[in-house]
C-alpha cells in the first residue's frame, strides 16, 4: 500500500476555467471544506479545502497567475489572468499552506464535501478551530 493510500488521501486534480492553471492536491475523498462568510469568499462562492504546502502541487500555469492582496496583505489571492478564476490561494489563516477552491476540483475523485462554516467575524476563534487542517 502506498503512503498516500495509507494516509487515507487521494490525489485530486483541478484548475481554472480555461484550464491554463492546473494543480493537484492530496486530500481525503470526502474532505472537510470551509464556507467563509467574509466579503471576498461570499462574493466568489469559494469553498476552502485547506492543505499544507506539502500536499499541493502546481502542475501548470504559474506564469498565468495574477495576485491580489488587501487588508493585512497576508493572504495572496491568486487568479488566472485569462479567465479570472481563483482556483487556489495562500490564505491568511494558514499562510504556510494553500486553500483550494473545492468547486474547482475535477469530477471523479470527490465522494462528497463536509461543509463547515468559518465565521470571519470571530476570525481568531474560527482559525483556532481549523488549525488541524494543515497538519502534515
Amino acid at each position: 500500500m502506498t503512503t498516500l493510500a495509507a494516509s487515507g488521501f487521494v490525489t485530486h486534480r483541478g484548475g481554472c476555467h480555461c484550464r491554463r492553471v492546473r494543480f493537484e492536491v492530496d486530500a481525503p475523498a470526502s474532505p472537510e471544506v470551509l464556507e467563509c462568510n467574509c466579503s471576498i469568499c461570499t462574493m466568489t462562492g469559494f469553498l476552502h479545502l485547506i492543505v499544507p504546502a506539502s500536499r499541493f502541487r502546481l502542475l501548470s500555469g504559474g506564469s498565468d497567475l495574477a495576485e491580489y492582496s488587501f487588508n493585512t496583505g497576508t493572504a495572496k489571492h491568486l487568479f488566472c489572468r485569462h479567465c479570472g478564476i481563483k482556483s487556489f490561494y495562500v490564505p491568511r489563516s494558514h499562510p504556510d499552506g494553500f486553500s483550494v477552491n473545492a468547486r474547482c476540483l475535477d469530477a471523479g475523485t470527490v465522494s462528497f464535501f463536509h461543509i463547515t462554516p468559518f465565521d470571519d467575524t470571530d476570525r481568531d476563534a474560527a482559525t483556532a478551530a481549523v488549525a488541524h487542517l494543515t497538519d502534515a
